[in-house]
């Protein structure tokens, strides 16, 4: 702290001029613990219009400004931005999730025949419907990793360029490859079913066959 004259401030210092003498800048007021701030916000308010000399009914020309109303201000920006990227975020994920389902519905269709001889050699439904809800957990598990390694990597790239530090949480990382599995979860599980489902249709067949093969004998 330097304590300066408040003549050698204004002219050295804080850039005023001999011919003003009261040029002051700003005054930061510290407020006594437990006071209401609002009610001292109100006398400086009252106390600066009477130093100004303003009359009843004109305007201020001065601002008092409260650095609680700064710091409440700072923080809903910060809640709604955070709102929209938890929006932004679910809206992808919902995107990548369609995306991966349609990817193993396209699969299941041209992987019929391999389906067809895993049924022949004694798989199940179960085990059809695991193979493909395996597949999807671990195309999306994959996706996830690199989606993580990326934003990291984004992320140092931006602090050094920008020359500001960022704090990159493990935990934010591992929720986000988290969601990813429990995506691919539940959109891969609607191929998967219907992978499952063949095996079923292939059996109704067989039996309805076998059935009219026995009415015919």
């Amino acid at each position: 702290m330097v304590i300066i004259p408040i003549a050698t401030a204004r002219n050295r210092v804080l850039g005023g001029h001999p011919t003003t003498p009261d040029y002051v800048s700003n005054i930061e007021v510290s407020v006594t613990p437990g006071f209401d701030m609002a009610r001292a916000q109100e006398e400086l308010e009252e106390q600066m219009r009477v130093i100004r000399r303003i009359r009843p009914g004109k305007a201020d020309d001065f601002q008092v400004f409260n650095i609680a109303d700064f710091i409440r201000a700072r923080s809903s920006t910060q809640a709604t931005f955070g709102i929209l990227l938890a929006f932004t975020a679910a809206v992808s994920l919902i995107v990548g999730g369609v995306g991966v389902m349609n990817i193993m519905l396209v699969s299941v269709t041209e992987r019929t025949r391999e389906i067809g001889l895993r049924m022949a050699i004694g798989a199940r439904s179960q085990d059809i419907l695991g193979q493909f809800l395996f597949e999807a957990l671990g195309l999306c598990l994959i996706g996830g990793i690199i989606g993580s390694v990326l934003g990291v990597g984004a992320a140092e790239l931006a602090s050094r360029l920008g020359d500001f530090p960022v704090n990159i949480s493990p935990s934010i990382a591992l929720i986000s490859v988290g969601a990813a599995v429990l995506i691919g979860l539940f959109f891969g599980f609607f191929p998967a079913r219907s992978a499952a489902l063949l095996t079923r249709l292939r059996h109704c067949a067989m039996n309805r066959v076998m059935r009219r093969n026995s009415g015919h004998r």
